[in-house]
């Protein structure tokens, strides 16, 4: 199917509209966007779907991240969906999944497909490295690093030996 401009003014409208009440918290006006509200956060797993499930999700993430904002890089149009490359930033200020606050700043580049049905929104996909987040955060560590080294040895004793062993055996 080959995609009116009509619609794909709509849709590239409504995303406008979609990150823009994100960063406002006016998660209302965003959840309005959707035909059905349904994220899909492809770094960590994680999908909400509904009203309700996405209204705890913005709840938890501003409680961690009250200054979280996404800044629009480039829009790219499918057939079925707007694909967005954007960069979020925010600053750990509360409790997020059972880590305290530890008072740094992120910053990471994101890819959001936001998957339509005609000119009505019913999913935002999100592709992301969670580990870039946790590394800034100071939570997790680039294991090419000396504290990221030590951390894996301290960490994953059983890792390290499996793969000591490994080389080892093929010595």
């Amino acid at each position: 199917m080959t995609v009116t401009d009509e619609v794909r003014s709509k849709r590239e409208a409504l995303v406008i509209e979609h990150m823009e009440s994100e960063n406002r918290h006016e998660f209302d006006v965003t959840l309005g966007t959707f035909d059905h509200p349904r994220y899909e956060l492809i770094g960590t797993g994680d999908v909400y779907d509904g009203p309700g499930e996405v209204a705890r999700y913005f709840e938890e993430t501003r409680a961690a991240f009250p200054d979280q904002r996404n800044e629009l890089i480039a829009m790219h149009h499918a057939n079925d969906a707007v694909i967005v490359e954007a960069n979020l930033y925010g600053t750990h200020k509360g409790p997020f999944r059972g880590l305290p606050p530890t008072g740094k700043k992120f910053e990471m580049r994101f890819c959001a497909i936001f998957v339509f049905d005609d000119d009505r929104l019913v999913c935002e996909r999100v592709y992301f490295d969670s580990a870039t987040v946790l590394r800034q955060l100071g939570i997790a560590h680039d294991p090419l690093t000396l504290s990221g080294r030590v951390a894996t040895v301290v960490n994953h004793p059983i890792t390290i030996g499996r793969a000591v062993a490994g080389q080892l055996l093929r010595r």
